[in-house]
């Protein structure tokens, strides 16, 4: 195998944004001071982004908004500048009439994200249905070294002493009910039970398929899928 060159900071794609010396990098540079950041904190690093899909209203995806810090805290002691860009946050079950609808335009935003910031690599953070094949989707035709990070199956429900797997038991005990076999306190109690943390649906369905495969391609770290 070719030894690989370590790019020296000339060679950083961000270069053409801070390292050079013209009116326009001017420019870049005093906003960026702007913000509190110096010299020190960009000369000579990559610049990595954060693509986050945190939203209020995306319980997948409900720790990102401290998960993005504790990558941030990382980039830094890597070496990098880590830089938190967000993006559309799919949200599978509240999205109507499907997220299906959107992911082709996050996986476009993704890609022009990376495109139009001077950015070295990335940092992807999803794990909602649609929100992992998007991420994969505009990184790969940006083409910079990036590594996707899974939002993690949430934890099992409970109701009653008995496991709950979200989406399949939903199903069943709606059955149920129209059947009488349960009534509405135990509709209720299910429905507080089923869904107890942070994260997508912990049963083998399309968020934990999609994590998967984006492992078994390497683009996680190994065993990420099932945290």
């Amino acid at each position: 195998m070719p030894e690989q060159r370590k790019k020296k900071p000339e060679d950083l794609r961000s270069h053409r944004w801070y390292g050079v010396h013209d009116l326009r990098s001017f420019g870049h540079r005093s906003r960026a001071k702007q913000m509190g950041y110096g010299r020190e904190d960009w000369a000579g690093k990559p610049v990595i982004a954060i693509i986050n899909t945190w939203s209020d209203i995306n319980p997948c995806h409900t720790h990102f908004k401290q998960r993005v810090e504790e990558i941030k805290r990382g980039v830094w002691q890597a070496g990098g500048f880590p830089v938190e860009l967000p993006a559309m946050s799919l949200s599978e079950p509240f999205v109507k009439p499907t997220t299906m609808l959107y992911r082709n335009m996050l996986a476009m935003e993704t890609e022009e994200l990376l495109r139009c910031h001077p950015i070295d690599g990335a940092v992807l953070l999803g794990g909602c249905d649609k929100t992992t094949p998007a991420l994969l989707m505009g990184a790969l035709t940006m083409d910079l070294p990036a590594i996707f990070v899974p939002a993690g199956p949430m934890l099992r429900g409970n109701w009653r002493g008995e496991t709950l797997g979200s989406g399949s038991d939903t199903w069943k005990y709606w059955a149920e009910l129209r059947a009488g076999n349960i009534d509405e306190a135990a509709w209720e109690e299910i429905e507080g039970g089923i869904a107890r943390s942070p994260g997508h649906c912990m049963t083998m369905g399309t968020a934990s398929t999609m994590t998967s495969v984006a492992e078994a391609l390497g683009l996680t770290l190994p065993g990420a899928a099932s945290i």
